[in-house]
């Protein structure tokens, strides 16, 4: 039963890492193809590009956090 635990928590650390990337890779394509079409919103692009970061880098941090209780239960 350990090792599944171990497994577990290596899957969702895997999972949250390549997650993480994707969507940040996304938010970070999309404000960049939009200060291209209009500069003159690039504050306001780059303001909500750190709300969205912000909010996909929550996702990979709680599935962290499940990975770290499944180990401290084995």
């Amino acid at each position: 039963m350990i090792s599944l635990s171990l497994i577990g928590a290596g899957l969702a650390a895997a999972g949250a890492a390549i997650g993480g990337a994707i969507g940040n890779g996304l938010v970070i394509s999309k404000m960049i193809e939009g200060m291209a079409r209009q500069p003159e919103l690039e504050g306001k692009l780059r303001t909500n590009m750190f709300i969205g970061v912000g909010l996909v880098e929550a996702v990979p941090i709680i599935a962290i956090v499940i990975s770290f209780l499944l180990l401290a239960k084995a």
